[in-house]
């Protein structure tokens, strides 16, 4: 048996590092067979020297996030752990840096995982970049806070938001009032999103000087935007002509994020996703960059990571021809 010990002197990073009750301690202990005892400001970790060796690894790596601000949960260990098992521990030393943006109440808006990093520092070094991934994953919300974080540095004049105005499987009907009405449900995400950033009171000040607009992708037809920051969400349910009829309104000094799921596709089937499309065309275009993210990046509840993988798992077994999905078809 091989011992490990690691001396943690702040005592709040301490109890972030072990969690609720320990929880965080108990959990690294069920991932590797280890024994974990908290002895005052010493962590002894106890097991084979491969187990020993890893959970050590882990630790240090929550400790380095912690110390970066970043909150230590559950799943936080899901994600260290899945990073040390893979060889990849070195990797989460890039995400102890600065956060993105504040939101309203000066919350810290920051890339939770290695995926999330590289996104973010895309979309920092990119005109276009798409990120492409399973639901909870920030690309919708990260892409937002990117675009606050120039807007309030005078980079861009503009935030434009935007979505195709499609179901999601069920139909919603003839909804009442007028032209705004009856599209504020299809954009409700990107409302939430832009609330959190700017609070309510300066987000419809900025709505109302026309220096944020979110409209369906109907309304960017025939424009040219330029000085804006320009995010298209839900772009799985686009068809080829729309997304590129979207990219060719890229205007001087603006930028462009487009974010979807080809695993939730709602277009009618004889329909070509062109997101799909598009990865494959402009894959090697200087200038724009393609993050795809996987189940390892989903941020929500760790439930949300299993139900991906219990999706991916069932798909892949009855083949993609059943599925309707071929989402691991992209050269």
């Amino acid at each position: 048996m091989a011992e490990r010990r690691i001396t943690i002197a702040d005592s709040s990073q301490l109890q972030s590092i072990a969690g609720s009750f320990d929880e965080n301690l108990r959990a690294l202990e069920e991932q590797y067979g280890v024994t974990v005892v908290l002895r005052g400001e010493e962590l002894k970790i106890n097991g084979t020297e491969a187990s020993a060796d890893k959970a050590a690894s882990a630790v240090n790596a929550m400790i380095r996030m912690s110390g970066s601000g970043q909150p230590v949960n559950l799943q936080t260990v899901r994600y260290v752990t899945s990073m040390v098992d893979e060889g990849d521990a070195n990797d989460l030393i890039a995400l102890s840096d600065d956060g993105v943006c504040l939101t309203a109440t000066g919350k810290v808006v920051r890339a939770k995982t290695v995926g999330q990093k590289k996104y973010v520092d895309a979309i920092k070094n990119n005109t276009i970049v798409f990120g492409v991934g399973p639901a909870g994953t920030g690309k919708t919300y990260l892409a937002v806070a990117m675009a606050v974080k120039a807007f309030k540095r005078h980079e861009v004049n503009r935030i434009i938001l935007t979505r195709p105005a499609v179901e999601a499987g069920e139909k919603l009907g003839f909804l009442p009032g007028d032209l705004q009405n009856k599209v504020d449900p299809y954009l409700r995400p990107l409302y939430d999103a832009l609330f959190e950033m700017f609070g309510a009171e300066s987000f419809q000040k900025h709505m109302e000087r026309g220096s944020i607009e979110v409209a369906p992708l109907a309304y960017m037809r025939g424009r040219t935007l330029d000085n804006a920051f320009i995010i298209l969400d839900e772009a799985q349910n686009t068809t080829s002509e729309q997304l590129k009829m979207f990219l060719t309104r890229l205007g001087d000094q603006s930028r462009m994020v487009i974010t979807g799921d080809v695993t939730q596709i709602d277009l009618p089937d004889k329909r070509k996703c062109g997101l799909l499309e598009a990865m494959k065309v402009l894959r090697r275009i200087d200038d724009i960059y393609i993050q795809e993210f996987t189940n390892k990046d989903v941020v929500r509840h760790k439930l949300v990571q299993d139900i991906i993988k219990a999706y991916e798992k069932y798909y892949h077994g009855k083949g993609d021809n059943d599925a309707g999905i071929k989402s691991k078809g992209i050269s």
